[in-house]
């Protein structure tokens, strides 16, 4: 009887922490946006500055029209001289100029190699909005008429340590 009794006791305390375990992931994975949440909100981007370009701007620097949830964001440069025209804290800065948080120029990439009707990716260090910390970080990019557009996510590993430099 008292063998029975601490196999259900064991298995009890085992799945609560089971349990303990698979919320605190999923709500450390919901405080971020995810890569195909970022390419969705990409693809909705091009398409907002293919309707209306000076509308899109507005609504991407105010972070309306869904353009802003949790880490992810549009931002947008010129595409023919890289001057940002929607970001949180860079929008007027040259994206040639802007580098990741360990020296990865990400910007004179993505003005270099953003062609239309192909979404491309980078990888690199870059702190939340609000915050110092870098996070590395996976931006997917691509031209919409006149504009270089981009989307980023988040990566949940704060430990600052990347293979390569960025």
């Amino acid at each position: 009887m008292k063998l029975v009794m601490l196999r259900n006791l064991t298995f009890l305390v085992g799945y609560a922490a089971v349990l303990v375990l698979l919320t605190a992931s999923s709500v450390q994975a919901a405080q971020y946006g995810t890569g195909e949440e970022a390419k969705a909100m990409l693809e909705r981007a091009v398409a907002a500055v293919k309707e209306d370009k000076a509308k899109a701007l507005d609504m991407f620097n105010k972070g309306e029209g869904g353009f802003k949830d949790r880490d992810l964001y549009v931002w947008c440069a010129n595409a023919s001289d890289g001057i940002v025209t929607a970001h949180p804290t860079n929008k007027g800065k040259k994206l040639t100029d802007i580098e990741g948080k360990h020296g990865a120029a990400f910007g004179q990439e993505i003005m270099q190699s953003a062609t239309q009707e192909a979404i491309k990716e980078v990888t690199y260090w870059w702190p939340l909005p609000g915050s110092d910390m870098p996070l590395q970080k996976t931006t997917f990019y691509t031209k919409a008429g006149d504009q270089i557009c981009a989307v980023g996510y988040t990566s949940a590993n704060p430990s600052g340590h990347a293979a390569g430099r960025s």
